[in-house]
């Protein structure tokens, strides 16, 4: 026999968990204040039929009405537990006689008077299964039954019975039973059944049950069922149930409190290999999160009865409030609740339940007022927000450093002597004063490979002075801040110029001719200025090493620059197209443009920064735009194709709106005064134009320019015209002009089909 069946209670004192209900129920029995029709309504399984049963016992007991039936008599026996059943007391199903034709014959067995008992009881099971006919034909005998007649009736929703019937009983509703309680039931059933069962099985038959003492004690008898001699075990349990792990809830918990997504993604595959319902799982995982919460705002929360869990899992509940906040508990278990609701009847349950926790993940994704404390709390416990750590770095190494302008080195010599390297510190401190004067020491000629490059000339300034015409020439050498004298290179082989020292050394026998030549060679050429011979050092270290972009270049790309402006900004070319450069400082670019508006304009600062951007890409380098007003536009490069295929094309009639105008155009013009060939400068190069450019292109028409203002001429003859009658026959049709404005002045051409 199931166990439900087995242990159903015999009497009032025997119900569990519902004394809301049999404490009234007794009082009125034991009083013999006996209403006449009765309702129970509540969840299922939670007792209101064997309540039922036990109200018609306790009514139809020899010794009551009573609250406490004898288990003696032949009432209490044929409707006890395991009984044959009475005759007095009738027990219709509504689900499957519901009717009204049942209701009828029911009502005419209403009027007998009972068999053997003090009342004749009708217990009408789900009773919202009553049809509206069938309710209609109860009414009448409901409402004014016989005294030895009794109606007791039990369902699920009392809302859906009659009104006019629920107003005439005595409701009593049913509650679902607490963890503690129903956990004191099922052990000592167990006890009674002389099975071993583990501590923490029973949360989980508590949780499988709901609260119905009927569906936990239908599940507990599957567990003893299948149990072997060690009773029944934790995995067995949990294998049996299909609830989800607690290692994985564990596991779960711990990747969302440390905002770990390889973990947390790694727990839902797991969950998947394993065969659970994503959306069991996502429920268990609810349970703990209210757990959680729980244990959090209430410190004794297991010895209250709030959570109830084995001792080992309480110990890791403890650990993990620690990490939480409970604002991070309550969005968790806000989003678990509602990808609850949209998981149910997915097809793709486990797509559901990832997007689930991707959005745990992600605070930063939700504007909600849980989202913000979220992130609010994880800011306090000093940890970055979600998602935000893991952008930063990207974001950081894509930033590049900001580039300094590297300082101009001083430009050192191309080629350097051991000696003059020796000199070269000796060089360093403040002119002193001159030595006395000493014959040069001319040092073995050193021959070196062949140099094809230009004379190079280190030191800074020397003066060479002519020594006086004597026995042993002396050349005075002043110490200066380079003291090394070079002759310029040549090609080998060739001596190289002596070295000026301070110590005054007895010249061998050849110095004076060999100090005469190398002098000649140091002396400059009487034709040229007295020039310093390092003048091309000073002009390269003049010019900068990373020198920008000419004013010619520039104009050059314009075009170029102008159609990558557009890629950024639609509207700005349009303002470049009359815009030249006027002057290149370095990265300064200085435009000139032939309206002060539109110049103005495009030096703003957002459209500045889409030009420099640009100009970046192109040239390298952080640019400037400066817009100088009054300066001459000059031609762009690129306008020299553009004026030859202007030209290529025949030249379209120009049209006026006034009659005096297009007088004014067909007058003769005066003819332009040459300039005389008669000085000799050059012409600038120029562009190679064609030789016959053709006739000149016709002039550029403003048609969104502001017309003038009419004379007096102009009103009369155009009155004048509009006078006159027009000629038929030159009418042309509207399309004609059109196409003829459209080559003209667009110009298109006609498509071939």
């Amino acid at each position: 026999m199931a166990l439900y069946r087995k242990y159903r209670p015999a009497s009032f004192a025997e119900v569990v968990g519902q004394e809301h209900v049999t404490a009234p129920l007794s009082t009125a029995l034991d009083t013999g204040r006996i209403n006449h029709a009765y309702l129970f309504s509540g969840p299922r399984g939670c007792g209101k039929t064997s309540s039922a049963r036990i109200l018609a016992r306790s009514l139809n007991c020899e010794q009551g009405p009573t609250s406490t039936p004898c288990d003696v008599c032949d009432s209490c026996v044929s409707l006890g537990p395991g009984g044959t059943g009475n005759l007095d007391v009738t027990e219709l199903d509504a689900a499957s006689h519901g009717g009204v034709d049942d209701t009828r014959e029911l009502r005419d067995k209403a009027f007998h008077a009972p068999a053997a008992s003090r009342y004749r009881v009708f217990i009408i099971d789900e009773a919202h299964m009553v049809t509206a006919a069938g309710f209609n034909a109860l009414l009448k005998i409901v409402e004014e039954p016989p005294e030895h007649l009794i109606f007791i009736f039990a369902t699920t929703e009392p809302e859906k019975v009659l009104p006019t019937i629920r107003s005439r009983t005595h409701h009593y509703p049913f509650r679902l039973l607490a963890p503690s309680t129903m956990r004191g039931l099922l052990e000592k059933i167990c006890a009674q059944e002389g099975v071993p069962v583990e501590p923490a099985v029973y949360p989980l038959v508590i949780k499988a049950g709901g609260g119905s003492p009927r569906d936990s004690l239908s599940v507990l008898d599957q567990l003893l069922a299948g149990a072997g001699e060690e009773g029944v075990t934790y995995p067995r349990a949990l294998s049996l149930l299909g609830v989800t792990d607690v290692a994985l809830i564990d596991e779960a918990v711990d990747a969302l409190s440390a905002s770990d997504g390889a973990a947390l993604f790694g727990t839902v595959d797991r969950v998947m290999d394993a065969g659970h319902d994503p959306r069991r799982f996502a429920l268990d995982l609810l349970e703990r999160l209210r757990d959680l919460i729980l244990m959090q705002a209430v410190s004794d929360a297991s010895e209250r009865g709030l959570v109830d869990a084995p001792e080992a899992e309480l110990v890791t509940m403890r650990e993990q409030i620690q990490r939480v906040g409970p604002a991070t508990l309550t969005r968790f278990a806000e989003t678990v609740h509602a990808g609850l609701s949209e998981m149910r009847g997915a097809t793709a349950p486990r797509l559901l339940l990832e997007v689930m926790c991707a959005r745990m993940l992600l605070p930063s994704a939700s504007d909600t007022e849980s989202a913000v404390l979220q992130r609010l709390e994880r800011l306090e416990q000093g940890l970055p927000a979600a998602g935000v750590a893991a952008a930063a770095a990207p974001r950081a190494a894509a930033t590049p450093a900001p580039t300094v302008p590297p300082l101009e080195p001083e430009i050192a010599s191309k080629f350097q002597r051991p000696s003059q390297r020796k000199a070269e510190p000796e060089a360093r401190p403040e002119p002193a004063a001159p030595a006395p004067a000493a014959p040069p020491v001319v040092e073995a000629p050193v021959v070196e490979p062949p140099v094809a490059a230009a004379p190079v000339v280190e030191p800074p300034t020397v003066e060479i002075v002519e020594p006086p015409v004597a026995e042993a020439p002396v050349v005075e050498a002043p110490v200066v801040e380079a003291p090394v004298v070079e002759a310029p290179v040549v090609e080998a082989p060739v001596a190289e110029a002596p070295i000026v020292e301070a110590p005054v050394v007895e010249p061998p026998a050849t110095a004076p001719v060999e100090a005469e030549e190398l002098i000649g060679l140091a002396e400059p050429e009487p034709d040229y200025e007295p020039e310093p011979e390092y003048e091309e050092p000073a002009a390269a270290e003049a010019a900068p090493v990373s020198a920008g972009p000419t004013v010619e270049t520039l104009r050059e790309s314009w075009n170029t620059l102008r159609n990558k402006v557009g890629e950024r900004n639609k509207v700005l070319p349009a303002m470049l197209s009359a815009a030249t450069v006027h002057d290149v400082r370095g990265h300064v670019v200085v435009i000139a443009h032939g309206s002060p508006v539109l110049g103005a304009r495009v030096t703003q600062p957002h459209n500045a920064a889409v030009i420099c951007e640009v100009l970046a890409e192109m040239f390298g380098g952080t640019w400037q735009v400066e817009y100088q007003e009054g300066a001459p536009t000059a031609p762009a490069a690129s306008s020299a194709p553009k004026a030859t295929e202007a030209a290529s094309r025949p030249a379209a009639a120009p049209r006026f709106s006034r009659p005096s105008q297009e007088r004014a155009a067909q007058q003769p013009k005066a003819p332009q005064p040459q300039r005389g060939d008669s000085d000799d400068i050059p012409p600038p190069e120029a562009p190679d134009y064609p030789e016959d450019p053709g006739p000149a292109p016709a002039p550029e028409v403003d048609y969104e320019a502001t017309p003038p203002p009419a004379t007096p001429e102009d009103e009369d003859e155009m009155f004048a015209e509009a006078a006159e009658p027009a000629d038929p026959t030159a009418r042309r049709d509207p399309e004609d002009v059109a196409k003829e404005l459209l080559k003209d002045v667009l110009g298109a051409r006609r498509l071939e089909s």
